[in-house]
């Protein structure tokens, strides 16, 4: 008999429509409100940015201190910097280029601080230069250096006949070429039901048993299985029912990652409407002429039928 497991972290409250905890990449449908601003926090919101979001910040923080100081030079005189051109604008374009040019400590030499405030306001922006391209450089590195897994999983869920019996499945795999050292696979059946008497949602949570969930290493592709037996909460449903059912699975992946030289963590959903009956995973290796194994990378989720 199927054992309910206490609340994972998800918390029990539901309702008729809700979004899974965590979705297919890893991110969360969690929305954040009255949450304090902290400072600290700048870092970890860089490191999580995608880098087309990251270099956007970078350009656009790095065009609008220009455009500031820029401002600033026309405002305190032109002249303290460079001979006016006549009009506001070319004046201030002059005032965002040596800005540039400050900010960076590149000094081109063309134009050069004259007056007193301007050689005050130069030595102040240098300053917010040094310190922006350190915070900058040391966001690279926390960005490249982060320990992060590589794991792809398969698009699709199968149900099929397996041992006698029927079995749950899907595949996972490592997009780097290292080698997965002892990964280790925990999943969490999460089951949203109505409460009858109420008309209520609530989640349930289950810890389903797999047939394998560590193994020594891995250099190609993981099949991860549970089987429909006796002990299973799946195991009274039909296969329609299983499809139909208003459910979905949590995956955390843990392996030792060769590139970092340290454990690294994944965590994957899949919802029940991705289940496909009576199918079975195509191989996705193969031997070459040479004696080496080809592993197909566009296989992972491709499908035959029994």
């Amino acid at each position: 008999m199927a054992k309910k497991t206490k609340d994972p972290g998800f918390g029990y409250s539901s309702a008729k429509n809700v979004k899974g905890i965590i979705n297919k990449d890893g991110t969360t449908n969690i929305v954040h409100v009255n949450r304090p601003l902290n400072i600290d926090d700048l870092y970890t919101f860089f490191i999580g940015l995608s880098w087309w979001n990251f270099f956007l910040f970078v350009v656009l923080g790095y065009t609008l201190i220009n455009i500031l100081f820029g401002i600033v030079y026309v405002i305190i005189g032109i002249e303290q910097i460079t001979p006016t051109k006549g009009t506001l604008l070319q004046d201030f374009l002059n005032g965002f280029f040596f800005s540039a040019q400050t900010l960076t400590t590149v000094g081109y030499g063309g134009i050069a601080p004259k007056g007193i405030t301007a050689n005050i306001i130069a030595a102040f922006e240098a300053l917010i230069g040094l310190m922006s391209f350190s915070f900058i450089t040391g966001l690279l590195y926390g960005r490249f250096s982060k320990p992060k897994a590589a794991i792809r999983f398969s698009n699709n869920l199968i149900l099929r006949e397996f041992n006698e019996g029927r079995a749950l499945m899907f595949r996972l795999m490592n997009s780097r070429k290292t080698l997965m050292i002892e990964p280790e696979v925990s999943v969490t059946l999460s089951m949203n039901e109505e409460d009858e008497e109420t008309g209520k949602y609530k989640r349930s949570f289950f810890a389903i048993d797999l047939e394998r969930k560590k193994i020594t290493y891995l250099p190609t592709i993981w099949t991860i299985v549970h089987m429909i037996d006796e002990n299973s909460p799946l195991y009274k449903l039909s296969n329609e029912e299983i499809e139909n059912l208003n459910a979905g699975l949590y995956i955390l992946v843990q392996y030792h990652e060769e590139s970092f030289g340290q454990k690294v963590y994944q965590t994957s959903s899949y919802k029940f409407t991705q289940v496909v009956s009576n199918v079975k995973y195509t191989a996705s290796s193969s031997i070459d002429e040479e004696g080496y194994t080809v592993l197909d990378h566009d296989k992972l989720s491709e499908v035959e039928p029994l």
